[in-house]
């Protein structure tokens, strides 16, 4: 007979499991993926290294699991920044262009807030499995995007245009902008010029020409 694991042994395993991406997770946050390596996690999660071994086949699946929480975790929040606001707050909330600015000033902002992590994500050499995730994560930020581009050329709020070249155009510009101040070599500038720039910046990619919000 095959053995069957109990629900309290499903349990214990599943919360070792979550100290351990939990662990991964902090060590990323504060130096980065490449300091993430099985003996440093292993370290501050209190276990050894087999002990990781045993919730995950490799060290590259610990970090794509680290990247994809924490990516998804920062597209939820902007889901829901972009998400259209109830009436009757929506008669005052501007419509779609001040939804997309909010958007990209949150995505700029929480960047800067958390930089050693968001740096990470953005742009750190990874893992190729790692990197197969950001790829992945990068598609769906273009997603969100090309959504708001789509209802606001929908209701006259922004020229003609392709969404998902769009979308995918904003992506790229955003990150591309963030990269050189989120660096850790980078020294601290002033952070509200910066949001408000690269907000203003990426509002003209989308044919929006006057300051918004």
């Amino acid at each position: 007979m095959a053995y069957r694991r109990t629900e309290k042994t499903e349990r214990r395993l599943a919360e070792v499991r979550e100290r351990i991406v939990s662990a991964a997770w902090a060590v990323v946050a504060k130096s980065g993926f490449e300091a993430a390596s099985v003996s440093a996690v292993a370290e501050r999660a209190g276990l050894s290294a087999g002990g990781i071994y045993r919730h995950f086949p490799s060290r590259g699946a610990l970090l794509t699991e680290v990247f994809e929480r924490a990516s998804g975790h920062e597209l939820g929040v902007l889901a829901s920044v972009a998400a259209p606001v109830p009436a009757p707050v929506a008669a005052s909330d501007g419509g779609v262009r001040e939804r997309l600015a909010r958007v990209i000033a949150t995505f700029a902002r929480r960047a800067l807030d958390g930089r050693r992590l968001a740096y990470a994500l953005i742009a750190e050499p990874v893992d190729p499995s790692v990197d197969a995730a950001r790829l992945e994560y990068r598609r769906r930020y273009r997603d969100l995007f090309a959504g708001l581009v789509r209802e606001g050329v929908a209701a006259g709020e922004l020229p003609p245009q392709n969404p998902e070249l769009t979308g995918a155009a904003l992506v790229g510009a955003v990150a591309e902008c963030l990269v050189g101040p989120l660096a850790p070599e980078h020294d601290h500038g002033d952070d509200e010029s910066l949001i408000a720039n690269v907000t203003k910046l990426a509002l003209n990619v989308t044919g929006v020409t006057a300051d918004v919000g």
